[in-house]
Formats: structure tokens, C-alpha cells, sequence
């Protein structure tokens, strides 16, 4: 895919962070965008940064709700008249030890970041494999590699994610349909603020290495270009969050140890 130009792109999550990063940066590219999220005023927000605004359509869900998404896929598609790309982008994160955490939140966060992504996924692949093309772009984690304190559920959803779209991949091949996983390290969003706490109430602080994060801006330039190449897997993170992943895959046991020794405040 060289170019974006009059692609019809639908993106989750969209109302702040990453999502509204990317929405704005791909409006600069003459596509025609589909923006969801449960926040409608804050998707309004979005839309008026966005460059041509009779070509961004509104669509509020809930990935919490995903047995109910099934009508909110043909509102998308009858938008525009088709979906050529979805980037499965909406999640929560987690901040709390697992001796802590009530099966309740653990529970929260597998059916938004894993089963809401997997309902959403399954309710358009009808529609690309009719079109025998799409493409599914998918926001996981550095943590979907690397298991870390403080975020074991958040590290299972995402993990669960790869294994899921990996096979998804295989399996729809021959319908001309790509998996992109995209896999964030630290950004400079208020996703930590966000994070879950052990009871299920937001942690509403700002992690330091959050905030001395990625800009979103620039992630969403180097999302757009992963996107465009149709990489199955990408690491936009900084040079330690790299290093772990490839540690992960010839060093395990260091970085075990390295991770034992990670600050957990």
C-alpha cells in the first residue's frame, strides 16, 4: 500500500492518546476516517483537528459491549461504503500486583483489550474476505512480548492478542487480507492514568516513564509507515524496550533477571 489516498480507515480507541494521534495524521493523507470510542464529545475534539471533516464519520462503541458489535460494523461500512483497513487500537492497561488484583479486573481487561478486539475483528473479516482484500492493524504492547510487574493481565490480553492475530493471519492469506502488529514502548499518552488499580478504580497518575515517553505524533508518523509497508510486526520503542524483546528471545534468564530488578513504582 504506497498510498493512503482515498482509503477508508476505521480506527478504535480514537479519542486521545495514539488513536487520536493517528486519526489526525492520516487525515493529512486524503483518507476517509471512521472514529470510535466511548467518549462521542471527545471523537468530536478529534474530528475538528482532522483536515477534511465531511470525510470523518463518528461511530461510539464500547469494546466492553462485544457482543453487540455486529451493528456498529455495518454503520461502518455504510459510511463509507466499505472498510479497507481497521486498526484495532482501544484498551485499557493495569497497574497493580497480581496478589492484589480482584479476578473482576482481570476479567475487565481480557474482555476490553482481548475479546472486544477479537468480536470486532471477527464481525468485519466477513466484509474483506467478500473484498478479498483488508487489512487489520492491531496496537499491542512491548509487554505483549515481555511479561512485566504491575501489569500481569494487561501483559495477557496483549500477549493473547499476538497469538490470535499470528493464526488470523495464516488462515486469511489467500483472501488478500494483512495482520500488522504494531507494538508500542513507552508513549507519552495518559494510558498509566488510565491503568486499572487492583480494585478496578483508575490509578489517575502519570507514570515517569510514561511521560518521558514517545510523543504520540511521532509514533503516529512511524505507525503510518509500518502501516503502508504492511509489516507484520513492528517495535516502536525506545532502545532498552527493543533490547528486552530480543533479550526475551536468545537471553531469557537475564532478562528474568533484569525484570526482577525493575522499579515497581
Amino acid at each position: 500500500m504506497k498510498s493512503f489516498s482515498d482509503k477508508i480507515i476505521w480506527i478504535t480507541g480514537a479519542s486521545s492518546g495514539i488513536g487520536k494521534a493517528l486519526a489526525i495524521e492520516l487525515s493529512n493523507q486524503n483518507v476517509k476516517l471512521i472514529l470510535s470510542s466511548r467518549k462521542k464529545e471527545d471523537l468530536e475534539l478529534v474530528k475538528k483537528q482532522c483536515k477534511d471533516l465531511r470525510a470523518v464519520k463518528i461511530i461510539p462503541l464500547d469494546l466492553e459491549d462485544y457482543t453487540n458489535l455486529q451493528p456498529k460494523v455495518a454503520e461502518a461500512i455504510a459510511a463509507f461504503g466499505k472498510i479497507d483497513v481497521l486498526v484495532n487500537n482501544g484498551g485499557i492497561s493495569q497497574r497493580s500486583f497480581v496478589k492484589a488484583t480482584a479476578i473482576a479486573v482481570d476479567k475487565r481487561i481480557m474482555d476490553i483489550n482481548y475479546l472486544g478486539t477479537v468480536a470486532l475483528t471477527k464481525a468485519v473479516l466477513p466484509h474483506f474476505i467478500k473484498n478479498k482484500k483488508g487489512h487489520f492493524v492491531v496496537t499491542t504492547s512491548i509487554v505483549g512480548k515481555i511479561g512485566t510487574p504491575l501489569r500481569s493481565s494487561y501483559a495477557a490480553s496483549k500477549h493473547a492478542l499476538h497469538g490470535f492475530f499470528d493464526s488470523l493471519r495464516a488462515e486469511s492469506y489467500q483472501d488478500n487480507i494483512a495482520v500488522t502488529l504494531v507494538c508500542p514502548g513507552f508513549v507519552n499518552t495518559n494510558i498509566s492514568k488510565n491503568a486499572l488499580t487492583g480494585d478496578g478504580t483508575p490509578q489517575d497518575k502519570l507514570d515517569l516513564a510514561t511521560g518521558n515517553g514517545i510523543q504520540p505524533e511521532y509514533f503516529a508518523k512511524l505507525m503510518v509507515i509500518a502501516i503502508k509497508k504492511k509489516k507484520e510486526e513492528v517495535y516502536i520503542a525506545g532502545a532498552k524496550e527493543k533490547l528486552g524483546v530480543y533479550a526475551k528471545r536468545f537471553y531469557p534468564k537475564l532478562l528474568s533477571t533484569m525484570i526482577r530488578k525493575l522499579s515497581v513504582t
